[in-house]
């Protein structure tokens, strides 16, 4: 069944979201050894920074105070993905294993929000979440062409290498 929301109520939403996964990336970069993996994970960081700034421009509500200041926040203590990653450290995490939770959670994600997008009536809230759905496909892409790499396997940079005859 469709539910109403307001367009206020899906951009502090994604506001939210964006710095939840900016913490995460920032974590997963600080568990990582290897200075590739490092990169991306930091890129990512930056990207989802730059999200929350680009929502937090169409922001109009107060409550969330100045953007450096909401984002220099600590996590949320109700964090999941950042549980996640906190209790694999304890069982000796690495890249590898941040990678692959990276992966899952940026799948969750991406299904979550479709599911939300497509109850939603509203046009331009459904258009937000839309825009969350690209992006996180986006940057599981990412996550995935470093996995492979990490792992060994064919990168699609070297695709022509191993298509030619």
């Amino acid at each position: 069944m469709p539910q109403e929301m307001k367009m206020l109520e899906a951009i502090k939403l994604a506001i939210q979201t964006e710095k939840d996964v900016m913490d995460f990336y920032l974590k997963a970069a600080s568990l990582t050894n290897n200075a590739r993996g490092k990169r991306v994970f930091e890129q990512l960081a930056k990207e989802e920074r730059e999200h929350a700034g680009q929502f937090y421009k169409i922001y109009t509500g107060s409550d969330l105070g100045n953007f450096e200041d909401f984002m220099a926040q600590p996590p949320r203590p109700s964090h999941a993905m950042l549980k996640k990653l906190e209790k694999a450290v304890d069982e000796n995490v690495h890249e590898r294993k941040a990678m692959e939770l990276a992966l899952q959670e940026e799948e969750d994600l991406a299904k979550n929000l479709r599911m939300t997008a497509s109850h939603i009536v509203d046009p331009s809230v459904r258009a937000v979440f839309d825009r969350m759905v690209e992006e996180t496909e986006t940057h599981y892409a990412i996550i995935e062409s470093e996995f492979a790499h990490m792992m060994g396997m064919v990168h699609e940079t070297d695709i022509d290498t191993y298509v030619r005859e």
